[in-house]
């Protein structure tokens, strides 16, 4: 079967796009259907359908083209010829007819859609905007706030609502082509206008004063630093004041201008990294799995109820044990407390979460879990607590049973070695509040079978968490990247800055959160309490957690009790700066004989940023983790980097490697070789003139 293919049903010309896998607008489709319409105007059909084969309608533009020089005729070129056909086209929608698919539909004069059909303009998470119609065509359909709301989420809804909102005309049941032809004839039956949505106008009294400039504030701070949320606000504010091909124009260039910037190609590249970070490099594809039907979870504090939620959500049972009922008690109230909010928010129906809930069976009994299938152990982060935790497990859980520790850096190969079956152990750290984020660092031990890491992978997209695979090593590819980063935000405190001026520069440079307000988040004494397990040698220079020690043994932890490097309003929680915490910042500099200076935006930037990049070097270097985007994917899931700067990997090439290296050498000799010796990677990249990216693509 070719590409298109065109056949009449009585009045009714049917054009059926069959481009396997995700019918994507391809050039040769789009010939094709070109080719189609302009053939029909001259043939003895009255009215078209435009449908797919397959399992999708069309699913969006083909991303492969980005950046290859464009092949006639262009995406716009054939929207221009479907919506200015002579005779009306209905649009037949099923599966997912998303970006450039959805706006193909646009151009039609009519859509019908199968109930189970989904439609969305998913463009802003790539760093772009409809760029074919969409930010001109919707605002006309559904009014300018429901098409902000629809093109900024980029998330896709269902045809019912699609229906309600005016996107398409008429949801249909059963066979598609025959709901589709039924419709088209009803259309013809009433000689229904030709509906051009490029026709309607927008009255702007119509639209909210101050609707735009509204829109623009909020997005500022939850969108912050992002292009392409803006110029989507600025093109619909143009569907409104502007004569249609003006606006089609204004949403052109601006398309233009987002499809060069280095904001969309990082999002891109992070779109493609998220799909590959869950291919494991020698793991054969036919690789048999293990079966996951009930999973027991030790530990029920916010970590435990969290992940316990993951499971029962996809409808597996959970067995949660604890040391005793107390304890039990305020793990199930915690994953109570956690599935009201979401009610409360009108996520969940309190039906569905009664009914996830009663999934949940609490135990003080190791003996509870002799059947599970998998264990997840989420006890406090203690070596020796954890090795008698899996000897445990070892004399009571089933032969074949996944034995798994969310430990966030401790040896997973130790852990197992305090069983008679290491082959059956494996690290899956979670990342907190288990039950929001998407991260899963998946660790796998020296003697890891390959079915129980092909078994954790398939699970934890069933968990629709993004897994990545790291070897072990003290704090898998996060925290050990983290590491650096923290290390040299405590650097530059006692140095010569503040809390407040590094987790500013942070924030305006894109992460999520500052240093020192995660560390008063998740709280001071967390790693007060890891340091001391370590030996002088592992904890580094002094002057990189002194203050943190200080904080720490005057109590002040954190958000929890108020005050951390920050004091907390306690009921607002918001946070205010505190004169006694710069006392002992400088107390902490003349113990250590530091002369405070001033430490630049610039110098925080570099000395965070590129201290992980540096350490993701030695990561590639040995092997930890399997590629570069793995390391991205990593941190723009699990630690707040800015998806616009595609990961700290991704944005070392688009800095250059050799600025990279050079500032490395600069830090070093300010600094001294400790931490700041360029990785061996780094500098034979550097000496080949080669980047990360190709030498990514040379591995195998």
């Amino acid at each position: 079967m070719s590409v298109v293919e065109y056949e009449r049903h009585g009045d009714i010309g049917v054009i059926t796009i069959n481009y396997p896998p995700v019918n994507a607008l391809s050039q040769p489709m789009r010939e094709g259907v070109k080719g189609a319409v302009e053939a029909a105007q001259s043939d003895a059909s009255k009215a078209l359908i435009l449908i797919c084969a397959g399992r999708t309608f069309i699913a969006g533009a083909d991303i492969t083209e980005f950046g290859k020089p464009p092949i006639a005729p262009s995406l716009p070129q054939l929207l221009s010829i479907i919506e200015n056909s002579t005779k009306p086209i209905v649009a037949a929608i099923h599966g997912t007819a998303l970006g450039g698919g959805f706006e193909t539909a646009l151009t039609c004069h009519y859509r019908c859609a199968l109930s189970s059909a989904k439609i969305g303009l998913p463009e802003v998470k790539l760093g772009l905007l409809p760029g074919a119609g969409g930010t001109q065509r919707i605002p006309r359909l559904i009014g300018p706030q429901a098409a902000l709301d629809l093109m900024l989420s980029g998330n896709p809804i269902s045809a019912a609502k699609a229906e309600g909102l005016g996107l398409i005309d008429k949801v249909v049941e059963g066979d598609l082509l025959a709901g589709a032809l039924d419709y088209a004839n009803t259309l013809l039956a009433v000689n229904a206008e030709l509906k051009r949505v490029r026709d309607i106008v927008i009255d702007p009294s119509t639209v909210s004063e101050g609707l735009f400039d509204q829109y623009r504030a909020n997005l500022s701070k939850r969108a912050r630093g992002q292009m392409a949320p803006q110029h989507i606000v600025s093109c619909v504010e143009a569907a409104v004041s502007l004569p249609f091909d003006e606006g089609l124009q204004r949403e052109r260039e601006a398309f233009l201008e987002l499809r060069d910037s280095f904001q969309s190609a990082s999002m891109r590249h992070l779109f493609f990294a998220e799909r590959r970070s869950a291919k494991v490099k020698g793991l054969a594809k036919d690789m048999p799995i293990r079966e996951i039907k009930s999973v027991g979870i030790i530990g029920g504090g916010t970590m435990g109820g969290g992940i316990a939620m993951n499971f029962v959500n996809v409808g597996i049972p959970v067995t949660l044990l604890e040391i005793n009922d107390e304890a039990l008690q305020r793990g199930m109230d915690i994953i109570s407390k956690n599935y009201a909010a979401t009610v409360k928010k009108g996520r969940l129906s309190e039906t569905e979460s009664t009914k996830r809930q009663s999934l949940v069976t609490g135990s003080t009994s190791y003996d509870d879990l002799t059947d599970v299938d998998m264990v997840i152990e989420a006890v406090f982060e203690n070596i020796e607590i954890k090795k008698e935790v899996f000897a445990k497990l070892d004399s009571v859980c089933k032969p074949g049973a996944i034995l798994a520790s969310n430990t966030s850096y401790q040896n997973v190969d130790e852990i197992a070695a305090a069983t008679s079956r290491p082959e059956d152990v494996i690290g899956l750290h979670f990342f907190s509040p288990a039950n929001v984020m998407k991260l899963l660092e998946i660790v796998r031990g020296e003697k890891t079978n390959d079915d129980v890491l092909a078994t954790s992978m398939a699970v934890a997209q069933k968990i629709k968490k993004v897994p990545v695979l790291s070897r072990v090593c003290y704090g898998f590819i996060g925290n050990r990247m983290y590491r650096q980063y923290l290390r040299e935000a405590q650097l530059c405190l006692i140095e010569g800055s503040t809390p407040e001026k590094i987790d500013q520069v942070m924030t305006n440079w894109g992460m999520a959160m500052g240093p020192l307000s995660v560390g008063d988040l998740a709280g001071i004494d967390i790693g007060y309490k890891a340091r001391q397990a370590l030996t002088d040698e592992e904890k580094g220079d002094p002057k990189s957690y002194c203050i943190a020690d200080r904080l720490a043994e005057m109590g002040r932890v954190g958000q929890k009790v108020g005050a951390g490097y920050y004091l907390y309003d306690p009921v607002t929680r918001a946070r205010s700066s505190d004169p006694e915490v710069l006392q002992v910042i400088e107390e902490e500099a003349q113990k250590q004989g530091i002369t405070r200076r001033d430490v630049t935006d610039e110098e925080v930037v570099n000395r965070l940023i590129f201290a992980m990049i540096n350490e993701g070097f030695k990561i590639l270097e040995e092997g930890v983790a399997q590629r570069p985007s793995d390391i991205d994917v990593v941190f723009a899931f699990g630690y707040g980097f800015p998806v616009y700067r595609g990961g700290p990997m991704f944005f070392a090439d688009t800095v250059g490697l050799e600025t990279v290296y050079t500032t490395l050498c600069e830090y070093r000799e300010l600094h001294g070789e400790q931490n700041w010796a360029p990785s061996a990677l780094l500098e034979t990249l550097v000496k080949e003139g080669k980047t990360l990216s190709q030498w990514a693509s040379e591995q195998h």
